[in-house]
């Protein structure tokens, strides 16, 4: 697609959304669209993760390979708002997914053959391409949908997102259910997620464009802002350096680097067939806490203060009881053999693993409505979006580095992560304090009398209106 088609399609975003609405071009379309394309990409390198270390007896290779993934993901997600500017969404959100496949197949060809560098070279394509996927993606889920409906939105995203996890401990449940011991996974899984991750990137040409898609409120989508390279890379910077965007920073980080911890905890205490039931019943279980979240987020009879505040407090409070359960166990661990689903220790542990999943999977979804709703301009909501992903992937690279040294990959990555949760908790709660009070969002709020109230805008926005 030209770049002159681009700039038609910028000019028409600020036009008035369309009288007659029709079904697939609406937010709710465009959240199972989105979400079907990272179920078979990001969505099945979590399914991937999810059973222990990509499914393969110990987990520091594979833990290696995705420290090199994150660190190619810190520069394309950052450059998600340029290149997406001039190649358009759906053509971005394709270069995002057509480096998952030859990770896959890598994981295959080593469970297999034994090929270690292919696993490496998989890393590198599908962290080049990633990093553009999770900025794209970021930027539609805050972008797309009404500010009154993004809980729903972000709950349908992640649910099929998530679904990945489903769909692959659901096959390997089935083909390992009588494995009770250590090691690699059933092959087979992976021809499978080769299979999906194949076709999952022309799964993108499905999505509404933002000039196309119809809110319910009748706001067009604004994505396209066909500004100068260096003037946007300028500009990104500038909203990364701004003092909320800082203080959010900790906060991030403690909610995603606990990731490479999870999968190494289940890979190296789990059997293979407890690995293959805690990856389907953490996926069960977060798709159901992320649209409890995205539900409540979207009250209409709490104020946008108290939503932020109490499901800050909520998240911030379990999450800390899950590090001081993970620590203690750490320190004590019960046994030095794989622990099966018929073990004395499977309760105490295989809970935490679910715990620590949930809190991943809600954490997520809290950092998208902290977004939404401090960012002032809605031209910098892309922005802000790829400078998240941005940040989630240098985190994850130095997680899972730390992860793969083995005299550190439990005890003390669990340490770390109860460090990181503690530095956090001050930082983020000077921005989410301001939620509702002084931060909207960057479009105008119908929330509540209470949230216009807070703000004393209401006349504001009458004589604006006025002056249109």
């Amino acid at each position: 697609m030209s770049q002159t088609t681009h700039k038609d399609e910028a000019k028409e975003e600020g036009a008035l959304a369309p009288v007659k609405r029709v079904w697939y071009r609406s937010p709710f379309v465009a959240a199972v669209i989105l979400g079907l394309c990272n179920f078979c990409a990001p969505g099945l390198w979590g399914a991937m993760n999810s059973l222990g270390a990509g499914g393969q007896q110990t987990p520091w290779l594979i833990n290696a390979g995705n420290a090199l993934t994150f660190c190619l993901m810190i520069l394309t997600a950052f450059l998600s708002s340029t290149i997406t500017d001039r190649v358009g969404v759906n053509f971005a959100l394709f270069l995002g997914g057509i480096g998952f496949a030859p990770y896959c197949a890598a994981l295959y060809c080593n469970n297999v053959f034994g090929t270690r560098w292919f696993v490496l070279f998989g890393a590198a394509t599908c962290g080049l391409s990633a990093g553009l996927f999770w900025g794209i993606e970021a930027a539609v889920a805050i972008s797309y949908p009404e500010r009154y409906n993004m809980g729903k939105f972000l709950g349908i995203w992640l649910s099929l997102c998530t679904a990945g996890s489903i769909l692959g401990g659901a096959v390997n449940l089935g083909l390992n259910a009588t494995d009770d011991k250590a090691g690699a996974v059933n092959p087979k899984v992976y021809l499978v997620f080769v299979s999906l991750a194949s076709a999952g990137p022309f799964l993108a040409f499905l999505l509404p464009k933002p000039h196309q898609v119809q809110r319910s409120d009748g706001k067009a989508v604004r994505l396209y802002r066909n500004t100068p390279l260096l003037t946007e890379l300028g500009l990104t910077l500038k909203l990364l350096f701004t003092r909320d965007y800082l203080l959010l920073v900790p906060l991030v980080v403690q909610a995603v680097f606990p990731e490479s911890y999870t999968f190494t905890f289940i890979a190296s205490h789990f059997t293979v067939r407890a690995r293959a039931l805690g990856s389907f019943l953490a996926a069960v279980t977060r798709i159901i806490a992320a649209n409890l979240l995205g539900r409540f987020l979207d009250s209409r009879t709490i104020s946008l203060k108290n939503r932020a505040r109490w499901a800050f407090i909520f998240l911030i409070v379990t999450r800390g009881a899950w590090w001081i359960w993970s620590t203690v166990l750490s320190v004590h661990f019960p046994t030095t053999e794989p622990i099966d689903w018929n073990s004395k220790y499977f309760g105490r542990t295989f809970a935490l693993y679910i715990f620590l999943n949930i809190t991943f999977q809600t954490h997520y979804l809290f950092l998208y409505f902290l977004i939404k709703n401090f960012v002032r301009k809605v031209d910098d909501e892309t922005r802000a979006a790829g400078l998240l992903r941005a940040v989630e992937s240098a985190s994850q690279a130095v997680a899972y580095g730390t992860s793969s040294i083995r005299s550190f990959a439990l005890l003390g990555s669990s340490s770390l992560n109860f460090g990181l949760w503690g530095i956090s908790i001050i930082p983020a709660w000077l921005v989410v304090r301001r939620i509702g009070v002084d931060y909207f969002g960057a479009e105008d709020t119908d929330d509540s009398d209470e949230d216009r109230r807070l703000a004393g805008v209401v006349e504001d926005h009458r004589v604006a209106e006025l002056e249109k």
